[in-house]
């Protein structure tokens, strides 16, 4: 039976040779995987990826991903296109097509197929004098010195390569088109970031059980409202309109200053007398910045005619915090 240090050892080995296999391609970011980028970013139709077994897996991420940041890209299995699917495939479209051997038989059928529909095509081989390199109108290197497996068999340094290299198109893309967080998050909709970035206000804001306090009342009454309102502020109002809040903050400072006459004195000798306010309809991730700008940890939140709807706090707009409505 194999020791536990020996298998630490062997998974060790497997990925230095991963890592290996990746930074191998660095030198390999010539005018050729410039050419590429350029291709695809010129490209007017859709960006489809295909290949078989182990290599079709890595071009369905790498179809994903290109898809996720900004250029339309899908996958397409070459045997599906032998039973229909090739109608998928537009006049203005443009195919990368994988196989680590550059000789896979299902591919090399498909390829004649794409080139009557005069489609151009990336290739993606290890062997730069394979016949998918002779197919390609460009063709990027992804040979690796051996694979990580000890029996130098199993696809893995090799696939681990040629997802890496996808993900360089995918980045090198972003920067090409100046995708940008907000393309991102349109994109992503689901996503923490993207409800970060495209959620409004009024869609993570406190609406129940305001801490409402007019300026005449005691420091003895507000203190019991602002507690139980639990948001740690108290919105001072006057015919309807806002006037001034104050915080926890306020009320400590004046326990310790005014002493017993903390409990006679009015909420209009220590509250702020402007409030920063935002509108309901803003989004979320420009309620965090004015919050950030300001070091404070709550907004007020006003509708269209300047009346308090709300209140929005720092911890609202953070990614992964859930919805109240």
């Amino acid at each position: 039976m194999m020791q536990k240090q020996e298998i630490i050892r062997k998974a060790a080995e497997c990925l230095q040779c991963e890592a290996a296999a990746v930074t191998s391609l660095i030198p390999r970011l010539d005018e050729t995987f410039l050419q590429a980028v350029e291709m695809i970013r010129d490209c007017k139709g859709k960006i489809v990826v295909t290949g078989v077994g182990k290599s079709g897996h890595i071009g369905s991420k790498i179809a994903a991903t290109l898809a996720s940041t900004g250029t339309p890209a899908f996958f397409l299995n070459p045997l599906d296109a032998y039973h229909g699917d090739l109608g998928m495939l537009g006049e203005d479209d443009l195919v990368l097509a994988i196989s680590y051997s550059g000789a896979t038989e299902e591919l090399l059928r498909f390829l004649p197929l794409i080139q009557a529909k005069k489609i151009h095509i990336i290739g993606m081989s290890g062997h730069e004098e394979s016949l998918l390199a002779r197919y390609s109108d460009i063709h990027l290197n992804i040979a690796v010195e051996r694979e990580a497996d000890p029996l130098n068999l199993i696809p893995t340094a090799s696939t681990t390569a040629t997802l890496a290299l996808g993900d360089a198109l995918a980045c090198a893309l972003v920067e090409a088109n100046h995708f940008q967080p907000t393309d991102f998050a349109r994109l992503h909709p689901g996503g923490d970031l993207g409800r970060k970035l495209l959620a409004k206000v009024e869609d993570v804001m406190f609406t129940e059980n305001l801490p409402f306090l007019t300026p005449d009342i005691p420091l003895s009454e507000a203190i019991e409202i602002v507690t139980n309102g639990k948001l740690g502020v108290g919105i001072v109002v006057e015919k309807d309109a806002l006037v001034g809040i104050i915080t926890d903050g306020d009320i400590r400072r004046a326990m310790q200053n005014l002493g017993k006459e903390f409990f006679g004195t009015k909420v209009s000798a220590i509250m702020s007398k402007s409030p920063k306010t935002i509108s309901r309809s803003a989004k979320i991730v420009e309620a965090g910045e004015t919050m950030n700008h300001y070091s404070i940890h709550s907004l007020i939140v006003l509708d269209d005619t300047s009346h308090v709807v709300g209140v929005i706090d720092s911890f609202s707009c953070l990614p992964g915090t859930r919805f109240y409505h």
